[in-house]
């Protein structure tokens, strides 16, 4: 009896912890803001215009409907190619499958970005994460989350502007030295943000995508929903329009919970545990331990 008293009383923190890790259902989350008349663009850009070309029935009594689409590469929730800037990068139809899918994490510094529209992602922004959950996996998708999305699609409040004023753009973005350190000391495959571009707004020379493009790592910008997302333990999938030397285009991004969700919510909440619980287990190891040794005395 001892014995199975011992045992539940070690499993039972490990029970609270799944019961309270998320579900194991799997969960598909929507990424992307729909194209439509009140799609953001780059303010030099083209905005998307979806032209009915037929849409009626026809002398045989049936229904057809047929339109014509325009806009330029670089709007709403899109992709953009290495090539983008890198003269000798990727365009987006040479982009590898494998670097458009993979294990994602999400960054989130929405808590700065509410202080200053012009918070640019900073090495120590990757560096207090690790602590909280771990190295960035290996091959894996970054997402930053600046809480961005409240905005969509209110251009003025999304962009800082409504005009075609480029010097007027405020809006969060990652800073050089953050690429750079993630070139350096990680292996990553395509990197995604809640704005209108991996700068920020008040970037001129675009030093972030120079550095990530000439590595061929593409970017994602509009990513729409972060905020449903976990900071771990989902699969992105990024699904750009297939356009011959194309510098970007409209991209379907969405995410996958991994099926051991809460395997790795687990594993964070044991991390987590406090100094008085690990005590408390440790003495109930100790507890354990010694009465098996006054029972074979």
């Amino acid at each position: 009896m001892n014995l199975i008293v011992n045992l539940c009383l070690l499993a039972l923190p490990c029970i609270r912890l799944f019961a309270n890790a998320s579900p194991a259902k799997s969960e598909w989350i929507e990424l992307s803001y729909p194209f439509s008349s009140e799609t953001i663009y780059w303010p030099t850009g083209k905005s998307f215009n979806h032209t009915t070309e037929y849409a009626n029935y026809t002398a045989d009594g049936y229904y057809f409907s047929s339109y014509r689409i325009s806009a330029s590469e670089h709007g709403g929730t899109h992709l953009d190619s290495p090539i983008h800037f890198n003269k000798g990068g990727w365009s987006t139809d040479q982009i590898p499958l494998d670097r458009l899918i993979g294990h994602a994490i999400k960054i989130d510094v929405s808590s700065k970005a509410a202080q200053n529209p012009d918070y640019q992602l900073m090495p120590s922004d990757l560096e207090a994460w690790e602590e909280s959950h771990g190295n960035i996996p290996y091959d894996a998708i970054i997402l930053v989350f600046n809480g961005w999305g409240k905005y969509w699609p209110d251009k003025r409040t999304y962009l800082g502007t409504d005009t075609k004023n480029t010097s007027l753009l405020h809006f969060p973005g990652i800073h050089p030295s953050t690429c750079r350190w993630l070139i350096n000391n990680r292996k990553i495959k395509l990197v995604g943000i809640d704005t209108a571009s991996i700068d920020h707004g008040q970037s001129t020379q675009f030093e972030s995508h120079r550095i990530l493009y000439a590595e061929n790592i593409p970017g994602l910008e509009n990513v729409a929903h972060m905020d449903k997302l976990p900071a771990k333990g989902f699969t992105v999938y990024a699904a750009p329009m297939f356009i011959v030397g194309g510098s970007g285009g409209p991209c379907r991004i969405f995410a996958h919970f991994d099926a051991n969700r809460c395997m790795v919510n687990l594993v964070d909440g044991l991390k987590s545990l406090n100094g008085f619980l690990w005590a408390a287990l440790v003495l109930y190891a100790l507890r354990f331990l010694f009465s098996r040794v006054l029972v074979r005395g």
